[in-house]
């Protein structure tokens, strides 16, 4: 994945396909590979786009979801996208979230996925201890519902975030900004077509998470993935494809 990877304007991220623009925003721990079956599946019809957002780049008092839905702003406008769909997991899910309800304008549809904006069970309620692989690997299964989803680079990639100070500040920054940024009264005037693709087995964004998302958003639609925890798209992602392809086929006819 890193091949494909762009740099230009200052941003990073992947584009490929043609068609309806597709914006996928990432969550604190999503390296590129998450997305790999999703880009594969998705280029043949839309213009798939992944901006890396700066979630270790800003200083440390400006790395809060305020800032990162300015950096994607930003890159949509350098991109010269008229319309985009959004769709975002986890903390990606927040940015998009707070985009959307900044400029409707923008959006033809949103997509959440074990979003936060509401509550969340941040990492089963303690942060990786530092040092600890053995502690990193469980923290991370515990993500998932097949804990096999949790390979060695995932748990290696975030072994290294924990032990570095400075990103582990950076992380803890974001997920106090995300608790403070809740976005509960603005939800019932997002109408925008909305599409929630949850996880039976989310243990980060339990099941009532969705349903409340799903009362609270005038125009949406809850699907519910079994056997699957927070990060849909990457536990299932063949199950994920068909349910956004089928939706996102009948929200742009």
């Amino acid at each position: 994945m890193e091949e494909i990877l762009k740099k230009d304007g200052g941003f990073e991220y992947v584009e490929v396909g043609e068609g309806p623009v597709v914006v996928v925003l990432h969550g604190l721990f999503g390296a590129l590979s998450n997305f790999k079956d999703m880009l594969d599946h998705f280029q043949s019809s839309y213009r798939v786009v992944i901006p890396i957002m700066p979630l270790y780049t800003l200083p440390v008092l400006n790395t809060n979801v305020k800032n990162l839905m300015n950096h994607v702003h930003d890159f949509i406008d350098y991109k010269g996208f008229d319309k985009v769909n959004l769709l975002g997991n986890s903390l990606g899910g927040h940015v998009a979230l707070v985009y959307a309800s900044k400029y409707p304008e923008k959006v033809d549809s949103l997509t959440l996925t074990g979003s936060s904006g509401l509550y969340e069970s941040s990492m089963g309620q303690s942060y990786p201890r530092k040092g600890n692989i053995d502690y990193v690997r469980e923290r991370v299964q515990y993500t998932f519902y097949d804990p096999k989803t949790a390979t060695d680079e995932l748990v290696d990639e975030c072994f290294s975030i924990v032990n570095n100070r400075m990103k582990t500040l950076k992380i803890l920054s974001l997920a106090k900004s995300a608790i403070r940024h809740n976005m509960a009264e603005d939800l019932p005037n997002m109408e925008m077509p909305t599409c929630l693709i949850w996880g039976k087995q989310d243990k980060i964004t339990p099941p009532e998470v969705g349903e409340e998302f799903n009362k609270l958003m005038p125009n949406s639609e809850l699907f519910w993935m079994d056997q699957c925890g927070h990060a849909p798209m990457m536990e299932k992602p063949e199950e994920f494809n068909s349910i956004y392809q089928a939706w996102l086929s009948k929200t742009l006819k």
